[in-house]
């Protein structure tokens, strides 16, 4: 049949019901999407960054006050209350640290700096013959004496904090270091500063970190030209390795997973299972007092990165909780029965591994929680 130009004109400006594009209208797929690029932009914006940025912070004044710590002891005024300052910046970067857990993939693992600053346990009997070596005056560095064993945190640690003689149950502040101690501790922190200033530029972009960072990473030579962050919360865009944003609310749970799976496998149960004297003393900040409280922290690490961290966010639970309500209670109820049955155990935790309060806990965390979070991947990747 033949259309006059004026019928075609007519038909032409009627509204198109059946031929337009899917991915104009509202519907299952893209409203997921959406849902995870909302979860996706707050995680970064409000877990990961102020995490690792607070992480970097601490790490500076602890780097800070290690430095001073020999420059007092050079003049003859070393007190103890310097050790214990030095000593609590640690445990705030330490905490920062162990908040940040849940999310290792990325920066932390690619660029090995999980391995770099948080190999446990720390090589006691190597520290202590690399300690008599250094008092010695015999040369080293940490390129060639200091392996993961022996560098980060717990290195830091061991050299920070001193166990009392009853029972092991509290800490002592010693100012007693050899010269050569304390440049060893100054190298150990200096290096510890430099990579958690790192993880924070890998996730925000070098050029969004202080000058202070950036010429931290400058004078270190770590400026890797990356940000993750901003990956994550561009899914689908060129120069993103994510394609979607379920990818990225994937590797948020799989985060969780993983950690709450070492948690209870890994940091709790080895000791607490383990017949070895290696798995005995496979603890983790032993000579701080602050396993348990490291423990929790993973757990913390969960709920922000699961829940998010500022009350009204978005969050990859939200979406859980749209397509499997049940899953997403689930999880919430396990993320608090964990850190709950993880704070009951006392310290010191190497001496208290092996009891019943340590097995719940180890349940609580590697099987119970575990479970939870699986079941919210499955909702993730299945609706």
């Amino acid at each position: 049949m033949k259309i006059s130009k004026i019928m075609l004109l007519a038909l032409c400006s009627l509204p198109i019901v059946g031929c337009s594009d899917k991915s104009d209208e509202p519907n299952e797929a893209s409203t997921k999407e959406l849902m995870l690029k909302a979860a996706t932009e707050a995680y970064v914006d409000h877990t990961v960054l102020p995490t690792y940025q607070a992480m970097a912070d601490a790490a500076i004044e602890m780097r800070d006050l290690c430095h001073a710590m020999q420059e007092k002891h050079a003049a003859g005024t070393l007190a103890e209350s310097d050790v214990k300052a030095a000593g609590e910046a640690w445990k705030m970067a330490r905490k920062h640290w162990e908040l940040s857990e849940a999310f290792l993939f990325g920066p932390a693992a690619n660029h090995n700096i999980d391995p770099h600053i948080d190999s446990w346990p720390l090589d006691k009997a190597a520290m202590e013959n690399l300690l008599v070596q250094i008092r010695s005056g015999n040369s080293w560095s940490l390129e060639n004496n200091g392996g993961y064993g022996l560098i980060g945190f717990h290195s830091v640690e061991y050299m920070l904090f001193q166990l009392s003689e009853d029972e092991n149950t509290s800490l002592v502040h010693s100012i007693d270091y050899a010269p050569e101690e304390l440049e060893y501790l100054v190298a150990v922190a200096d290096d510890l500063c430099q990579q958690c200033v790192c993880l924070e530029a890998c996730w925000a972009g070098t050029a969004n970190v202080s000058a202070a960072k950036r010429e931290i990473l400058a004078d270190a030579e770590l400026d890797y030209s990356e940000e993750y962050g901003w990956e994550m919360k561009n899914a689908g865009q060129p120069g993103s390795r994510f394609k979607t944003y379920q990818e990225a609310a994937e590797e948020i749970i799989q985060g969780c997973i993983d950690i709450a799976d070492e948690v209870g496998s890994t940091k709790i149960g080895r000791p607490h299972i383990g017949s070895s004297v290696e798995d005995k003393n496979y603890i983790e900040s032993p000579y701080s007092l602050n396993s348990i409280e490291d423990f929790a922290d993973n757990i913390r690490s969960v709920r922000n990165a699961y829940m998010g961290s500022r009350s009204g966010d978005a969050s990859v639970s939200d979406y859980v909780k749209s397509v499997d309500a049940a899953a997403d209670a689930e999880v919430r109820q396990a993320i608090d029965n964990a850190i709950a049955a993880i704070e009951l155990v006392p310290e010191p935790f190497a001496k208290n591994a092996t009891g019943a309060l340590s097995e719940a806990a180890m349940k609580a965390t590697g099987e119970t929680l575990v479970d939870a979070l699986e079941k919210a991947m499955a909702a993730v990747t299945s609706h």
